[in-house]
């Protein structure tokens, strides 16, 4: 979990729009059932794609900024950008493979 970043208004452009690396942004709230249920998986990502690419999370009841920039209308919500453009995005629980497949697909 040590890899796992907290992305929000005040870094997203530079730590994600700005990345020279893939980045998984997963958008969550502390009161979403299926939120809880991914948030381990994005975690092993972290882990797993420790320096090749960054995972993170945002709070959308604490960014709703964001969410609406995003047009995030569920939750969770999992991006991914590349090249500061989102190339995929993932409404719904997804398995592991799912966004593992994703991020390989971006590197």
């Amino acid at each position: 979990m040590a890899n796992l970043q907290h992305f929000d208004s005040k870094n997203f452009q530079d730590e994600v729009v700005g990345s020279d690396l893939p980045v998984l942004v997963d958008f969550w709230a502390p009161w979403c059932g299926p939120c809880k249920m991914i948030g381990p998986i994005v975690e092993e990502l972290a882990d797993d794609y420790a320096g090749k690419a960054k995972i993170g999370k945002v709070n959308v009841d604490d960014n709703q900024e964001l969410a609406g920039q995003f047009g995030i209308r569920g939750i969770p919500t999992v991006m991914l950008f590349k090249g500061g453009e989102v190339v995929e995005s993932f409404v719904g629980l997804r398995s592991k493979e799912d966004l593992s497949a994703a991020l390989d697909g971006a590197l």
